[in-house]
């Protein structure tokens, strides 16, 4: 039987408008058709390459409330793939819920409607899915909401360290559960949202919703399984080396802030069979984040200095950030709109930070100059300057000879 053709990627945050401005065309922020544009070349690469089954490891929006235009983007986008035979997965993140449990999530309508080819993972469930190569086993863990503990009588008044305990208890207990109910011989692949210890955390810190409870590398990474694709994290990593099965956070398809510079961005394709399942990481081409430190303190022309160091970055297309040091008597002959024209080939600039060197002041306490020798303010001096206790010796009796001349000669 040949192998099952399998994408997983997740945290597609649709949504997230920051370093972005408005697209005259479309009425939507450009950095929202950033996280769309990611998006279509998965699903051209997996349609050109006759995938059989993704799974979407959660996270659709940057809010479980998405406006009409972001709905109906994904919407068109997941249809696609159904349209052509594909299986799809869609498991609810964390960014997916609701405030109140008894909301729907912002993919729920899916099940709704019983779209074709459509499964949506709102609980831990086993899914039997037929794709055109054969069977397999999907077992979706939709992120764990610690309010639904809160529910019951007995879990009241504990601690929010115990709640975590607990739940990552439960969350545990749930896995092994699914492992259980699993069909002998058909390949299976765990579904999560979670976050499982040893992973690399990033920027998700910075949207994250809420504290989390971390799962033990141990509950997920079980032969059972085939494949285990989480979501939630958003630096691609594989947490269980060589071992099996693969334990693979995809990551997200765009970079979100500075905090993913350079980090890359993209999917995972898989290909599954029972105790035999092959992946590799496919790059998307991300938006660069590029950020230029630029130290024009020994420049005699500032600007002309800043333009040679801009010139070796290639920032076109990219979300800048400038770091500029330089010293106070410079910054008139730097002025904004210059620094800007020269950041003109990127796409967004995110910001302009000056660090200006200005000149110590040598603080004199209660006394004034004139009440003070030579040898108390060169002493002062060198103290503002922030030179060692050992220098400033050497260098106050070296000075002796020239404050007292007539003792020299």
């Amino acid at each position: 039987m040949n192998k099952i053709r399998l994408l997983h990627f997740a945290d597609l945050h649709v949504g997230m408008e920051n370093y972005g401005r408005l697209d005259p065309a479309t009425g939507v922020n450009g950095r929202v058709l950033d996280f769309l544009a990611r998006f279509d070349e998965l699903i051209d690469y997996g349609l050109e390459h006759e995938v059989d089954l993704v799974i979407f490891a959660g996270d659709v929006f940057k809010v479980h409330s998405p406006n009409a235009t972001y709905q109906r983007a994904f919407a068109r986008r997941i249809k696609q793939l159904a349209d052509a035979g594909v299986q799809v997965v869609l498991l609810v993140g964390n960014h997916d819920l609701p405030t109140m449990v008894q909301r729907a999530s912002s993919v729920d309508i899916f099940h709704t409607l019983d779209v074709p080819n459509v499964v949506v993972g709102r609980e831990e469930k086993v899914h039997r899915i037929e794709t055109r190569r054969g069977p397999l086993q999907v077992a979706t863990v939709p992120y764990p909401v610690r309010q639904r503990l809160l529910a019951h009588d007995e879990y009241r008044g504990l601690s929010i360290r115990q709640l975590d305990q607990e739940l990552q208890r439960i969350v545990t207990a749930n896995i092994q559960a699914l492992a259980a109910q699993l069909e002998p011989g058909v390949p299976a692949v765990l579904a999560a949202h979670l976050s499982v210890s040893e992973a690399t955390f990033g920027s998700e810190r910075s949207v994250m919703i809420g504290r989390d409870a971390v799962v033990l590398k141990s509950a997920v990474a079980d032969p059972a399984w085939d494949y285990v694709a989480l979501g939630h994290i958003h630096l691609h990593q594989s947490l269980n080396g060589g071992g099996y099965p693969p334990v693979v956070y995809a990551g997200s398809l765009e970079r979100i802030d500075f905090g993913e510079e350079g980090q890359p961005k993209g999917f995972c394709w898989v290909e599954l069979a029972r105790g035999e399942t092959t992946w590799q990481f496919v790059e998307l081409n991300a938006r660069p984040f590029v950020t230029v430190r630029a130290d024009v303190r020994e420049a005699l022309n500032p600007l002309m200095a800043l333009q040679q160091a801009l010139a070796a970055c290639n920032l076109r297309d990219a979300v800048v950030r400038l770091i500029l040091q330089l010293r106070a008597d410079q910054e008139p002959l730097v002025r904004d709109r210059d620094v800007r024209a020269l950041l003109s080939a990127a796409y967004f600039v995110g910001s302009i930070n000056r660090e200006v060197e200005r000149e110590a002041r040598v603080r004199l306490g209660s006394l004034a100059p004139e009440e003070m020798t030579d040898q108390d303010l060169l002493a002062r001096y060198l103290e503002a300057r922030k030179t060692s206790s050992e220098r400033i010796k050497t260098l106050l009796e070296h000075a002796e000879a020239l404050f007292r001349p007539e003792e020299a000669s």
